[in-house]
């Protein structure tokens, strides 16, 4: 049975990120959770202490993201002989947990706000949404230049994006509350920080899910990989074909081929390769060929 083996790293991979400059987002995100959390308890506002959250989260995704960048990095061993890429995806599932969890108790909150409100400083809230603001866009720039090139990086430059605009929402809070004493604007505006999070948590965790669980890539249908295997010269049929993700940026594949009466193997199985590569970028294959004397037409093996 013919085995490929080979591993190619894609040039978006976030381990590309230098790690002072993620570490910079990372602390900046802290320092500004406490100052938030801080004013929010002071202030009385609740859509603050939300933001403060989201921005913990955040940090706390980016400090995952890079423990797992760094795990991510070993190489191959006799115990993780694909290597140690799907630590990233782990960490993407514990933060779209964590995110999630925080999502739900935002809106128990907000409703909770509704019900009794509570006296709100304006001025406060717009200060330390202020300063929220001029972090996350400080943050946003650290993360936008790997943004380009990063899957990854993409996700975290437009968590600090959104962060900003969230912030920007609680400043509108506070004016509306000096300005016409609307204090229900403030559980209105965690409700949306809120149901932004759970957007983003429920949005994202299928896809980690269904990596995590072996699934086939989105972009590939098995039926049309068969099909185009049953193209090539030699083949008779392809039958217990199974595709899965390695990792974010690789796909792995395995079948069996029956051939045809006097096929040079090395031959169609290069060919065979080719074809999975250039048409379903599988660059890793292992592809398992049999004798069509032992598999009648229509009759494969279990």
């Amino acid at each position: 049975m013919p085995h490929d083996h080979s591993h190619h790293h894609c040039h978006g991979d976030p381990s590309e990120m230098g790690e002072r400059r993620l570490l910079r987002a990372i602390a900046a995100n802290m320092l500004l959770t406490v100052g938030q959390v801080a004013g929010g308890i002071v202030s009385g506002s609740l859509s603050l202490i939300a933001d403060a959250l989201h921005n913990f989260s955040d940090a706390a995704a980016l400090l995952i993201a890079l423990f797992a960048i760094r795990i991510g990095r070993r190489p191959p061993d006799q115990f993780k002989t694909f290597g140690y890429k799907r630590a990233e995806t782990i960490a993407a599932l514990i933060n779209l947990t964590v995110l999630v969890v925080i999502g739900l108790y935002l809106v128990i909150e907000a409703v909770g706000r509704f019900i009794t409100p509570e006296p709100i400083s304006g001025w406060l809230v717009i200060w330390v949404a202020g300063l929220a603001l001029v972090v996350d866009v400080y943050t946003a720039i650290l993360t936008y230049r790997q943004s380009k090139t990063s899957m990854n990086m993409r996700a975290a430059f437009l968590h600090n994006l959104t962060d900003a605009m969230a912030s920007v929402g609680v400043i509108v809070s506070g004016t509306l509350i000096l300005l016409f004493g609307w204090v229900w604007t403030d559980a209105v505006m965690t409700l949306l920080i809120s149901f932004y999070v759970l957007w983003h948590g429920f949005g994202q965790m299928p896809k980690v899910i269904h990596l995590l669980m072996e699934g086939t890539p989105h972009d590939i249908e098995i039926e049309t990989v068969i099909e185009e295997l049953e193209k090539i010269t030699g083949v008779d049929n392809a039958h217990h074909v199974h595709i899965w993700q390695i990792d974010e940026y690789r796909n792995a594949l395995e079948a069996h081929i029956v051939l045809e009466e006097g096929i040079d193997m090395d031959r169609l199985k290069r060919r065979a390769k080719e074809v999975l590569k250039e048409q379903f970028n599988i660059d890793h294959s292992t592809l398992e060929f049999e004798n069509i004397a032992c598999h009648p037409k229509g009759v494969v093996d279990d």
